[in-house]
């Protein structure tokens, strides 16, 4: 119940009001008010956000040291708050952390209480004064705190900070700036896509900002990327070059390399590919590390190929195979008779059927085959297309060997693996590096080095891996502007490239390699 004005009596009733008052709001069209009447409920939002991070710190640090999460089975806060309020890993985590640094900051905690300064703010300024030493911080907290009340923007309590941290540290040297609460998490979310967050040390930010800076400006006119796709897609080039260049310490004796996985269907891009391959290829495609579609074709350009062959039993190809058979040999649902194979038996040649031959296999009348015959001939269909495959010795012999006499299995298990090989020889990577130093897109000045071989006509077509047929791309001319733009490029005999947009409004020329005129003799 509440007091006599309107304040909750207690958590319980103060909780009810603040999820009336947010139903409200949600509620509320707020495309009929004023737009001063907005301005005033961001600001009242504002204020309600700091709060909030405050009041929810100090409940989580009480729930916390009370081991409240032991009473629902969970070891950690940050565990039961993942589950419980079925947030993220890095939300719980983030929670966490301002508990413990507001802990350390009570100035700060005042304020962010009384809705003085925003968590992004307050965030902010724990940052700062946390390189100072100790004894100082509580100071440096209430002049940092003072001015932002004063009205100082972020920029001025940044260099008021800086002045402080010069000023401590004037008579020696400043201790190395290594941060407790570093930490860097990477999730990943549906389809295999991710999501980064974290806090970087400023040596850590800076070399980051160095390499973003560098990878992500534009790469030409046809460029059309916001600055964050630019530094998304620099963070990867820039990932892939680390990789490529050996210098990631191997995993379990194994160097690390990047996995993708695609369908025999996207493979050999054959038309008609059969429906249950493609709803296969589906299947897998949700998971981490399966690509479809341009990303697939960007991937078969230059990568090493591992062929890995696994089987499972398609019921209804197997169905029509044994329907195939039987008429084969004159037996159908309500034809004559013949006799099936017996398990694990090869079935005679093909030939016609003689009347009587089902005997004990027969159904009513001679007729159909009895369900047994059909499911010894159905073991013995499959134990024929196993060795087919993969011969007596083979993997898919033991699978066979397996499901005699069991039931048939769904599971697909490895049925052959091939050996590694490169999709382009080296001898024919030099060529087209030779011929073209730096990447193929007209005006784009990568060294090859660090480039992508591109094939023209992508493999999944027939591309052949030849010479005319390759040429060095970077990272974003290769995956971004030609595989996921379509952007078409065109190598012409003397070495010269053109692009043309998807539109075919847009053609750049490139300029040819440099000629090798012979020298001119001396006069």
């Amino acid at each position: 119940m509440c007091d006599g004005q309107g304040s909750p009596t207690g958590v319980t009733e103060a909780l009810a009001m603040l999820g009336r008052a947010l139903d409200h709001l949600n509620a509320a069209d707020m495309a009929s008010l004023p737009t001063s009447v907005q301005a005033g409920a961001l600001r009242a939002l504002g204020q309600a956000e700091a709060k909030h991070t405050a009041a929810r710190a100090r409940v989580l640090g009480a729930f916390a040291a009370q081991g409240g999460c032991e009473d629902d089975g969970h070891g950690t806060a940050r565990t039961w708050l993942k589950w419980q309020t079925r947030i993220t890993t890095g939300a719980a985590a983030g929670a966490i952390g301002w508990v413990r640094r507001l802990a350390a900051h009570p100035v700060i905690e005042q304020a962010l209480a009384a809705g003085e300064l925003s968590p992004s703010w307050a965030r902010r300024l724990c940052e700062w004064t946390e390189r100072l030493p100790g004894a100082q911080r509580g100071d440096a907290d209430e002049i940092l705190v003072g001015a932002a009340r004063g009205g100082a923007d972020l920029t001025a309590l940044a260099g008021l900070a800086q002045e402080m941290y010069e000023r401590s540290y004037r008579d020696g040297d400043p201790p190395e700036t290594r941060y407790e609460d570093r930490w860097f998490q990477l999730g990943i979310t549906f389809g295999g896509a991710g999501r980064a967050e974290g806090d970087l040390t400023p040596g850590c930010a800076a070399a980051l900002a160095a390499v973003l800076e560098a990878l992500g400006k534009k790469a030409g006119p046809e460029d059309t990327r916001t600055r964050w796709q630019r530094r998304h897609d620099a963070l990867e080039e820039a990932c892939r070059r680390l990789i490529r260049a050996g210098m990631v310490p191997a995993r379990a004796g194994q160097p690390t390399q990047l996995q993708v996985h695609l369908s025999l269907a996207q493979l050999r891009s054959t038309p008609g590919a059969s429906p249950i391959e493609d709803a296969w290829a589906a299947d897998r495609t949700t998971q981490p590390g399966w690509l479809t579609g341009p990303e697939a074709d960007a991937a078969l350009c230059d990568a090493t190929i591992v062929p890995i062959v696994t089987g499972h039993v398609d019921w209804a190809a197997l169905d029509q195979l044994t329907e195939t058979f039987l008429l084969t040999r004159g037996i159908g649902r309500d034809s004559g008779a013949g006799q099936p194979a017996g398990a694990g038996q090869r079935p005679a040649p093909v030939q016609p059927a003689e009347p009587g031959q089902l005997g004990d296999h027969a159904g009513p009348g001679g007729g159909s085959p009895s369900s047994a015959a059909r499911d010894r001939l159905r073991h013995a269909l499959l134990g024929l297309a196993a060795d087919a495959l993969s011969g007596p010795g083979g993997l898919a012999a033991r699978l066979r060997a397996i499901l005699e006499g069991k039931p048939l299995t769904s599971v697909s298990l490895p049925l052959d693996i091939g050996a590694a090989t490169e999709t382009i020889p080296a001898h024919l990577r030099r060529a087209a590096t030779t011929r073209h130093p730096h990447c193929a897109f007209p005006g784009c000045d990568q060294p090859a080095s660090v480039c992508d071989i591109h094939h023209i006509i992508p493999r999944s077509r027939g591309g052949p891996t030849s010479l005319s047929n390759l040429v060095p791309l970077c990272g974003f001319h290769h995956l971004t502007a030609i595989h996921r733009w379509g952007w078409a490029l065109t190598l012409r005999n003397d070495g010269t490239t053109t692009a043309t947009s998807p539109d075919g409004r847009r053609t750049l020329h490139s300029h040819g390699p440099p000629a090798h005129s012979p020298p001119s003799s001396a006069a």
